[in-house]
């Protein structure tokens, strides 16, 4: 099985190097994950916009801590099993599902688990306990199992990564839009890279402009965040997964800018 995952989708900017990308390149891929937490001018997601990147071939949209900044998109995240939100937030009264089964474009079934760090972000419950519990659910079904940790730290992550080596066919990290280049396969077959990275403008500060970033640094003030535009690029990783075992075989990152993808 070859899957596809994407960064953090930043705004229309990023949305649109997707689909270009997407054009290009869907049909070589069983599966595509997506983070779609910032895709809505940076922060959260609509269901016009999830509806969107699903009718481009994505077949799971993950999210993180921004899943929640639109509120009319709870209602969206109840009613379906393509989106899914961090699953160690409470689960009492939370909007959503935090893993989901879904098939690849053979009828394969494939385990996704959203989960996110705690170091630098909000106190929710743990990570590390909440992902081995929902593993023995998913391990009932499919090997094949994919893990997008939504964390801060780097340190978090690869521990992760660690903890999870022999139990899922992949962890990868997202959040901080820069994408690391330790990609590799652990010890007990686990695909894992420190952060998969971003979709967007390369022309800002991690997806949104200088112009409204900056100051924040400079002052220390409340500022309005606007998107950067220009220099797009996708940031990737293909993996390729034994079927039979859920060991990954391969992992290889995407890092290529819009003029690139057109030229493909």
């Amino acid at each position: 099985m070859k899957v596809l995952i994407v960064g953090d989708i930043v705004g229309s900017p990023g949305r649109e190097t997707l689909k270009a990308f997407l054009e290009k390149k869907k049909s070589d891929y069983d599966f595509i994950i997506v983070n779609g937490e910032n895709s809505a001018a940076g922060f959260g997601i609509t269901g016009k916009i999830a509806d969107q990147l699903l009718e481009w071939g994505c077949d799971v949209i993950t999210g993180g801590n921004h899943i929640w900044d639109k509120k009319d998109f709870y209602e969206y995240l109840d009613k379906t099993d393509r989106v899914i939100r961090p699953a160690n937030y409470p689960d009492e009264g939370t909007p959503g599902k935090g893993y989901t089964i879904a098939k690849d474009k053979n009828g394969n079934k494939v385990g996704v688990i959203s989960i996110q760090g705690r170091v630098f972000m909000p106190p929710i419950d743990c990570p590390f306990k909440k992902v081995k519990e929902i593993l023995e659910e998913v391990r009932k079904e499919t090997r094949v199992i994919i893990v997008d940790f939504h964390a801060e730290a780097t340190s978090e992550k690869i521990a992760m990564g660690w903890h999870l080596d022999g139990y899922v066919s992949a962890i990868y990290g997202t959040h901080t839009h820069i994408q690391t280049a330790d990609e590799r396969i652990l010890p007990e077959g686990t695909g894992y890279i420190t952060d998969v990275g971003m979709t967007g403008s390369t022309n800002g500060i991690i997806g949104m402009s200088i112009n409204s970033v900056l100051p924040k640094f400079l002052n220390a003030l409340p500022q309005r965040f606007e998107i950067a535009e220009g220099n797009e690029r996708i940031n990737a990783i293909e993996i390729e997964i034994d079927l039979e075992t859920g060991e990954c075989k391969n992992i290889e990152r995407i890092n290529k800018t819009l003029t690139q993808i057109n030229f493909m």
